[in-house]
């Protein structure tokens, strides 16, 4: 026999917590990027269009109707 030892192994450490006034800043700003394109996706035409035309409105025609919002 050989008197080879193998090191010891250690549990693996758990993940360190991210704390929240290091992640609120990305959530409220990720919700602000979700709210803007859920805009254009589902009210940009009519009244409070901010483009001029149709053309947003026809880049996001299918996402329109795969979210479940009428435009025809």
């Amino acid at each position: 026999m050989s008197d080879t030892t193998f090191p010891v192994q250690h549990a693996p450490a758990a993940p360190a917590p991210i704390p929240l006034r290091e992640i609120l800043p990305w959530a409220v700003f990720g919700g602000l990027m979700l709210l803007l394109a859920l805009y254009f996706v589902g009210a940009e035409q009519g009244a409070t269009s901010i483009f001029p035309g149709m053309y947003v409105h026809e880049f996001v025609h299918d996402g329109r109707h795969l979210l479940g919002f009428p435009c025809h």
